[in-house]
């Protein structure tokens, strides 16, 4: 699996429902390769339409599309896979809902989950954090800062995506602690498209 250094996060509660699709062709556009469609509370059908038209934006781009917690709605699209986090679908049922050509992402935050996820054969990707403090989720888990990367790095051969308070100033010494790729949310959900675009470089700048 090749995984790439910056995995953008295009939400819809900071960008309004009808700006996703626009942030992820602004996101493709810059150079990020992983791409992440992610809706907490928007209805089903509102989601199914921004999925749908977040592909259409990345036709020929490069970047893949990956659906946060919705396995039901990725398995309908050409996208890269789902992640789920820890209250919602087992990675065993996301697999049995999306198949095998899709991956499957799930989130850990400490280090027994961590164990289970290296453990779990229908885990792909595994992403943990949050590594900095992050104002992304109304409920945070315990910031695990670098060390946890390190551990997480030490314990699996999974690729490993680190994702909380990340942005151009700290996501070199992030991947220096071992992830292979950062995820981004407040960073890049900002501003106009253009400022989208300009926040992706800075952080592929950061990581060269």
């Amino acid at each position: 699996m090749n995984v790439p250094p910056v995995y953008a996060i295009a939400d819809a509660e900071a960008l309004g429902a009808a700006g996703v699709p626009a942030a992820v062709a602004a996101m493709a556009e810059a150079g990020v390769r992983w791409v992440q469609v992610r809706a907490k509370r928007l209805p089903s059908i509102d989601l199914y339409h921004v999925i749908e038209a977040s592909c259409r934006a990345l036709e020929g781009s490069g970047t893949a599309l990956w659906v946060d917690d919705r396995a039901d709605l990725a398995a309908l699209f050409p996208v890269a896979g789902a992640h789920v986090g820890q209250t919602d679908l087992p990675p065993a049922a996301v697999r049995r809902v999306v198949g095998r050509h899709l991956w499957v992402g799930w989130s850990t935050h400490d280090e027994a989950q961590l164990a289970a996820a290296d453990e779990d054969p229908e885990v792909d990707v595994i992403a943990v954090g949050p590594v900095f403090p992050t104002a992304s989720k109304e409920r945070p888990d315990r910031v695990v800062g670098l060390p946890f990367v390190r551990l997480a790095r030490a314990r699996t051969a999974k690729p490993l995506v680190a994702i909380g308070g990340i942005d151009a100033g700290n996501a070199a010494e992030v991947l220096a602690a071992g992830a292979d790729s950062v995820a981004v949310l407040g960073a890049v959900c900002r501003g106009e498209v253009s400022e989208i675009g300009d926040a992706c470089r800075r952080l592929l700048d950061a990581v060269r």
